[in-house]
């Protein structure tokens, strides 16, 4: 007896929970979704304190700044608020991303008025220790050295250094060179605070089992006394490097795999064809079954996966595909991306390959927000990105309405073949001469540091 597959039934509807915007007397910005199903509550303070604010010269004092604030605050040293921590059964994160800071804890919802007065102390008190200021450069220098003996994390370094043009806060790591962390200091880090820390800065996201007009007598009476005005202004980090395609090699003597990047300037998050080039990716080399992998790992053999994707922030991040290969393979290995690149952007998709990536993304999105934490970050990225407020009840909608003529386009106008930069960190006596046969384009060669070798 022949079993018969079962058919998917039709597709459920889905709302994007509710949220309501407010702003508190001082000008901070408020985002509240009340979620009934669990007892607890997410707090994300967003700040316009990203990597992107950096100075040249001080890369790396964004991130340091905000993971500083949580080690002390309101009078209490790092152990102290620790322990406050601790008391409401939670966890504090602090951190900085190319495009904002971020203070998040998830608490039961019975604690959120202790949970709001904490939030507020490491907002609008820190403490900033030079003690732990020092410990925190320290490793931040000792994650650098272990990049260099990663080849992973060396590759999609060079590739953002070359990709992008000299003095593009892009072209650097977001948590800054060993050279500019070594500068960063105490005072850099207050002067930073004081900067771009202000409560016009600043959206405090509240997402779980609350009331919004609980959440914003609250958060007036814990945050509304902040005060503080803007000072200093972004430089477009994302200023490409000169056009034409080039090779660049970073020596991994020995190395029996290259870890392969190929890529460009991307587009911004904010760009129209957003949802059109979502689609496109997925089928390039976003999902398991995309192009690129099913051509490297297995028509092919190269590798056990390969995939690409654009960075998407607020200026235009990265399009990039990544794959490690053994090295005899290399080369061929980067034939068949660049096949792809070109097939995706010169024939259509068929009906089946499109309706395979469109339903995976359609099917998969609810189950992206089960969580309060999750909701809160999709809150963050619609006033980072300035979506619209029915961004992700639509976004179901829009992705089905891609059709084989928009994805063409969009790989037409936003996959630049002529623009490629190819970085391969491997072994030179093995990868060199087959690269340098294939004409991609001029050959740079680098050390294990990413310095250039004559």
């Amino acid at each position: 007896m022949t079993a018969i597959r079962p058919q998917p039934g039709a597709t459920r509807p889905y709302a994007f929970p509710r949220f309501e915007r407010r702003t508190l007397s001082n000008g901070l910005g408020l985002v509240i979704a009340p979620l009934a199903k669990l007892p607890v509550v997410t707090l994300l303070a967003i700040i316009d304190a990203g990597a992107v604010t950096d100075r040249a010269g001080a890369e790396g004092l964004a991130q340091l700044t905000a993971r500083t604030l949580s080690e002390g605050a309101g009078g209490r040293d790092g152990a102290a608020l620790a322990e406050d921590v601790e008391r409401l059964g939670t966890a504090i994160d602090s951190s900085a991303d190319w495009d904002a800071a971020l203070v998040r804890l998830t608490v039961l919802a019975s604690r959120l008025p202790e949970a709001m007065s904490l939030l507020g102390d490491v907002l609008m008190a820190p403490t900033l220790p030079a003690r732990e200021v020092e410990r925190l450069k320290a490793e931040r220098l000792a994650e650098l050295l272990q990049l260099r003996a990663e080849p992973r994390g060396l590759a999609d370094e060079t590739l953002d250094r070359v990709v992008y043009g000299e003095g593009a806060r892009y072209a650097l790591p977001a948590g800054g060179t060993e050279q500019s962390v070594a500068t960063l200091t105490p005072d850099a880090v207050a002067a930073c605070y004081g900067e771009r820390y202000h409560p016009g800065a600043v959206t405090l996201v509240v997402a779980g089992d609350v009331e919004t007009e609980v959440v914003e007598r609250l958060a007036e009476s814990t945050l509304g006394t902040w005060r503080g005005v803007a000072r200093g202004t972004i430089v477009g980090p994302d200023r490409a490097a000169s056009a034409g395609r080039r090779v660049h090699v970073v020596t991994k003597p020995g190395a029996p795999q290259s870890e392969v990047r190929i890529g460009h300037v991307g587009i911004p998050r904010g760009h129209p064809d957003y949802f059109h080039v979502v689609v496109m990716n997925a089928i390039l080399g976003g999902l398991f079954s995309s192009r690129i992998n099913l051509n490297l790992r297995e028509a092919h053999g190269y590798t056990y996966g390969a995939h690409s994707a654009y960075d998407w922030r607020r200026w235009a991040g990265p399009f990039a595909v990544e794959t490690a290969v053994q090295r005899e393979v290399t080369d061929a290995a980067v034939r068949e991306i660049l096949n792809e690149i070109d097939r995706i952007r010169e024939t259509p998709v068929s009906a089946s390959e499109l309706s395979l990536a469109t339903s995976y993304l359609d099917g998969v999105f609810p189950i992206r927000y089960e969580t309060t934490d999750a909701v809160a970050t999709a809150l963050a990225n619609l006033v980072l990105y300035d979506l619209p407020g029915d961004f992700y009840d639509g976004y179901r909608a829009n992705v089905r309405a891609v059709t084989a003529a928009d994805l063409m386009a969009a790989a037409r106008a936003h996959l630049h073949p002529d623009q490629m930069q190819l970085v391969v960190v491997g072994d030179p006596d093995v990868v060199r001469e087959p690269l340098e046969r294939m004409a991609f384009g001029p050959l740079t060669h680098y050390d294990d540091r990413g310095e250039r070798i004559a």
